[in-house]
Order: structure tokens, then sequence, then C-alpha cells
């Protein structure tokens, strides 16, 4: 509180208001290879039509990331989605030479002031999908013979603030053709097209927001990039991007730029798989804890090398997230009576955590894209489990079983573990996927992949904890630089007690007891300038186990002295 140096009223306020927050339980996050969108980038998809839009539909070489991607979105709609692409993989160009443009930053660092070997244009991704975009473009000597002036409702001219500066010509028409029909499956279709931009660099529109072609294009495009400014007939630069004042912009015509620059077809995309080093650099990304918010990462059909780097350099390091991982696909498909073996072969492979789980099951779905049915791994299915059971009740419920436990969008397994196999597999640590007569297809475990005894083998127990320790954590963050006194280890006790009384109301916890007192922050603790809560919990513990006994007794037998 200040002190005042002559009589009066000061008014202050203390807020002691605050609460332990909710935190996020239900992102998931997934790397791969996809055939379009931004390379080693997170974009965030929140349903299958937009995995399609802005990754592309999928293909033999794509089909397991993708469908893994779509199985989660089936059950929630938050993703992280991360692309990755091979060394060899270029957006296609105008002049056929091909440029590797990964993402937004990589062209506003690399490529934003011009590329003069590639022409005027480059696909907004790498990827043989840009092969077939063609770009179009006509000003005022070219309007009227260009063949998609039917597009348009005018004649470009001069715009309205090139003509309050004094220059003219400036203005000019484009449009996006997907000119092979690889992008919408109708050859000529109309991608997206832009009336009334200007050549000049400070042309500006009827809201005072830029209408330079160039910046326009970049902002807004979902297909293009600029790459440079038409060259003139003799090869000089042109003068396009040039300031407006005085300036008579030079137009597509037989003195200064040649028209058929106008009409570019770009070439020299390529696709390329990324290799198991690539998609752990794509993984990497969620690694930081602090810039991104994500509980489920999901392995698709990697690799053991790339499942066990996750595990290893993202989850257990993060400690608020889980990995999902599947068996590989040889070990189920096409591999009958070796099954169990193979996959726990591959759960050895893996690290032991309790930050991991292991399902048993590729399933057999139908892929409307190309007519036809596709095994893919069902890690997507078993993360959005996690995010249906955080919908119809918490986090710290179990999501297996009849109640939670249902697949979606499977005809069938590649292989339903029979109970013989399910005690093997299970006893190992991997969670049976099973497929049963009437009841359809069951995440049937519920175990991380920790192999000593513990709380934290399950994963409702591990997910409780994840919760807990997430948000009591955002909360405890609010005392750092406060005085360590007894006020403050009030405040924090009196923050925490309710927000775990309420967990134990909702079935979380038996239940718990928090200490911050003089008793754990010393003198010597509060010398070092730490503060130290212990929190003792005791979570709740799914059933995994039914034992029902029927007894059969004579008739003059009670059931009073039989139950004694």
């Amino acid at each position: 509180m200040a002190f005042q140096l002559s009589p009066g009223v000061l008014v202050t306020e203390k807020d002691l208001t605050t609460v332990v927050p909710a935190v996020a339980t239900t992102s998931g996050g997934i790397c791969g290879y996809f055939k379009w969108g931004p390379v080693g980038e997170i974009r965030t998809i929140d349903s299958e039509n937009n995995l399609r839009k802005y990754f592309g539909v999928p293909d033999n070489d794509v089909a397991d990331v993708w469908f893994t991607a779509a199985s989660f979105l089936a059950y929630g709609n938050n993703l992280q989605v991360v692309r990755k692409v091979g060394s060899t993989a270029l957006n296609a160009t105008a002049s056929g030479a091909g440029v590797l443009v990964s993402n937004a930053d990589d062209y506003a660092f690399n490529h934003a002031g011009g590329n003069n070997s590639v022409g005027m244009w480059a696909a907004k991704f790498p990827g043989t999908l840009g092969n077939s975009i063609k770009v179009s473009f006509a000003d005022s000597a070219t309007f009227s013979t260009w063949t998609y002036a039917g597009n348009f409702d005018y004649t470009p001219g001069t715009t309205a603030s090139a003509t309050a500066a004094g220059g003219s010509q400036d203005e000019m028409h484009v449009i996006v053709i997907d000119e092979d029909g690889a992008i919408t499956g109708v050859a000529g279709t109309i991608l997206e097209k832009f009336a009334g931009l200007s050549k000049a660099v400070d042309a500006t529109n009827s809201v005072g927001e830029t209408n330079y072609y160039k910046n326009v294009l970049n902002r807004e495009s979902e297909w293009i990039h600029w790459m440079d400014h038409p060259a003139k007939k003799d090869a000089s630069a042109s003068n396009w991007g040039s300031t407006m004042a005085g300036t008579t912009f030079q137009v597509l015509d037989d003195t200064d730029i040649a028209p058929s620059v106008a009409d570019a077809s770009l070439q020299a995309g390529a696709d390329a798989a990324p290799s198991d080093g690539d998609l752990q650099n794509g993984y990497e990304l969620f690694a930081n804890d602090e810039q991104v918010d994500v509980s489920l990462i999901m392995a698709a059909g990697h690799s053991i090398t790339v499942g066990k780097w996750i595990q290893d350099n993202v989850s257990t390091v993060r400690k608020d997230c889980l990995t999902f991982v599947s068996p590989q696909r040889s070990s189920v498909v096409n591999n009958a009576g070796s099954e169990a073996a193979d996959i726990v072969s591959d759960r050895n492979s893996y690290t032991t955590t309790s930050y991991s789980v292991m399902d048993s099951g590729w399933k057999v779905m139908y892929d409307r894209y190309n007519d036809i049915y596709r095994t893919v791994p069902c890690n997507g299915d078993t993360a959005g489990l996690c995010v249906i059971t955080d919908t119809v009740a918490d986090p710290w419920y179990s999501p297996a079983g009849y109640n939670r436990g249902q697949i979606k969008n499977a005809v069938k397994l590649a292989y339903s573990p029979k109970k013989t196999d399910r005690d093997t597999i299970y006893k190992a640590g991997v969670n049976p996927i099973v497929g049963f007569p009437g009841s359809g297809i069951l995440l049937f475990g519920d175990r991380t992949m920790l192999d000593k005894p513990s709380a934290f083998d399950r994963i409702n127990v591990r997910r409780l904890f994840i919760v807990l320790e997430k948000a009591i954590a955002t909360a405890a963050k609010f005392q750092l630089f406060e005085f360590n006194d007894a006020f403050t280890r009030a405040q924090f006790t009196s923050l925490v007690e309710p927000f775990l009384r309420d967990v134990q109301g909702r079935k979380g916890l038996y239940d718990f007891k928090v200490v911050c007192n003089e008793n754990n922050n010393t003198q010597e603790v509060i010398d070092r300038q730490e503060f130290v809560a212990d929190i003792y919990l005791k979570p709740a513990k799914s059933i995994n186990f039914i034992q029902l006994n029927f007894i059969a007794t004579r008739t003059g037998v009670s059931f009073e002295e039989v139950g004694a």
C-alpha cells in the first residue's frame, strides 16, 4: 500500500476470486505425409472436410496417416496437423523449374522479395497437385480477347487510387484454374478469381487496404504465391511494383510485355515421402508445452522408430499428454496365427511409460474418395475415445468398454483377438480392440505402457493426474513473486481444495489432502525463495475384472444363513 503524505482516502482492490482453471484435454496432434498443405507448421483442423480442404484427398501413399487423422476427427473437432515431405519435394512454378516453398514463414523469409528464375507464380505448397494449376490475368490491353473475360464484370483500366495519384493503366484481373481437374475432379474449374487488382505497390482499395496484386494474392489465394513481376520484351524490368504517382504502367501488348506471359500452367511440382527423421522433426513441433497445447498425440502407421521417438521426446518430456501407437501393419494384417506374438514383440520395442497407450488394432474402413476399402491403424480411434469420454463423462473415466469404447467407421478388424490372445497382449500392456457380435467393435482395455504394478498403468489414472497437475500448475503460477507467508499458503490451499473436492464429487478421487504450511515451507525453503505444496490423492480405479458367483441351494435353505 502506498504511503500518503497528507490526509486523504486511498482506495485499493485485491483480487481473491481466482480459481483453478479448466484445461484442454481433447486436443489431438499428428504429423505425417500429405499431398498438399503447409509443410513443417501446425494447422488446426476441426473436421474431415477441412482435412480434405487443407491437406488434399488421400491416395495410397498417404492413406495411413490421412485416415488416422480422419478417424480422430470422427470423435473430436480439435486436431493439430503437421505435414512433412521429403527433401526432393517441389512447388510447381510458371517456368517449370520447380522450387521448394514450405510454408508462409519460408515464403516471407526467402521468397517474398522475388525469385526471377521460376517465373511469376509458384503453387502455394509442394506437391504434384500444383501441376494442375493455371494462372491467367488480363489488363486493359488484353481483356477483350481474354479467354476468361466472361467471368468479370468490367474491363480493367486505371484504379481509383492510381487516378487520384496521377498514375494510369495499373488495373488487372487474375483468375486461378484447375486446368487438369486433379484438384476438383473437373478440368477447367475456376478455383478463385481476383478483380481490379493494381500493379502499383502503394495502391489501396475503397476501405484503405492494400490492393497491390502481389500482396493481395499472397494474402488471399489458397493456391499460388507471387514470385516475380513480368519482364519487358527486351528482357529489361517492367515498372510493375512502382509507386502510383505519375506512373503509366506497362501493359500486355506488342510493345511492352508479351501477352503470352499472362497464361501460365504451373509445372515441376513434385511429391516426396518423408523419412523417419523428417517425421521426428515434425513431431518435435509438439514438444514445447509452453507454446503448443496438445493432449493426445497419434503415431498413425509410422515405424516403431518414430513412435518411440514421440514417446521419449514429446509425451514423457511434456508430461501433460499421451502418445497413442498401434502395432506395425505387418504384425496384424495377413499374419494369421502370429498376431499376438508379433504385437508383443512390437510392444517390447517401445519405451515403458505411463504416458503412452498401445492398442492391438488395424481396422478396415471405406475410403469414399477412391471407392475402396483401406486398412488403417486404430490409434486415432483410441485417442478419439478419450475425447468422447471427456465429452460424456470426465478424463478420469476409462475410455474402454461397452459404454464409451465403441470404435467408429470400422467395417471389420484386420485382427480381432480371442480371449487367449487378449490375455497375452493385455498382460504385455496392449489394449485389445475386439469385434463382438451384436455389440460392435470395442476398445477392450485401458492400460498404459507402464509395465510395473502401479495406479499409473491405467489410462484413466494417468489422465486424471495430467488434468490435475496441469490445472493446479496453471493456478500456481499466480503465486510466483508473492511472499511465502501464512496468507499466501492459505490462499493457495483454499484455491486447490474446492477444485479437488469437485473432482472427488465427479468420481475422480476417493480422497485427497493438501499440505501447504510451515511444516513443508520451512525457513530454509523460504530462504531459497521456494514454495512447496504437497497434494495427496487417492485416484479412483476402473473395473477391469468382474466375478459373478451363482450358487444353487436346496429349497429349505435360508438365504440369510448362506449369505452370512
